[in-house]
């Protein structure tokens, strides 16, 4: 069975990053298939805007062609999530936080009617599921301390949109392993 891995890194110190270090070497021993790349650095998602923001809300049939235009990022970001059997994010943490990259691609995702839907009982997620694996660089923001503010919203966002197989690993474990191995 092919397994296709979608890996997103978000770092922008491009060179000395433990968090693009660590997800790729994760990516390298998972003996994927195929594996679909989103640099959020290197090609970073613009902001959401007024013209996003009222185009997601206009039904597709009465879309313009600058509405399409302006949701078509969302659509191949959505679809690189629903390609995939396992999503990997490298992820700093900047200032306690997700970095503004993540945040931008949140955005883009999160999609009322695409992604999620509100019901009575509340928001349901419409995405599939699929394991996620979030390798953590915190430089001093250990995961799950008090002022780590990344790790928890990540785990609620993925699950706003269906996800909740989340695990989150430190990159300086997943480099320790390799170092160890070599």
């Amino acid at each position: 069975m092919s397994k296709t891995i979608l890996h997103i890194d978000a770092s922008v110190s491009l060179n000395e990053s433990k968090s693009r270090a660590a997800s790729a070497s994760l990516v390298e021993a998972s003996g994927a298939d195929t594996i679909l790349r989103r640099d959020l650095a290197l090609t970073p998602v613009p902001h959401i805007d007024h013209h996003w923001v009222t185009a997601r809300m206009i039904p597709v049939g009465g879309r313009s062609e600058f509405d399409h235009a302006k949701l078509s990022l969302s659509d191949d970001l959505i679809a690189e999530i629903e390609a995939a059997d396992v999503i990997v994010i490298g992820m700093p943490i900047y200032n306690f936080t997700v970095p503004a990259q993540i945040k931008s691609w949140v955005d883009l995702i999160a999609r009322p009617g695409v992604s999620f839907k509100y019901t009575e009982k509340g928001p349901i997620g419409l995405l599939r599921d699929k394991p996620v694996k979030v390798v953590v660089a915190s430089g001093g923001t250990p995961i799950g301390a008090p002022h780590d503010h990344a790790t928890p919203y990540m785990r609620f966002i993925l699950g706003f949109v269906g996800i909740t197989d989340v695990t989150f690993i430190e990159a300086a474990d997943i480099l320790e392993q390799t170092a160890l191995a070599a």
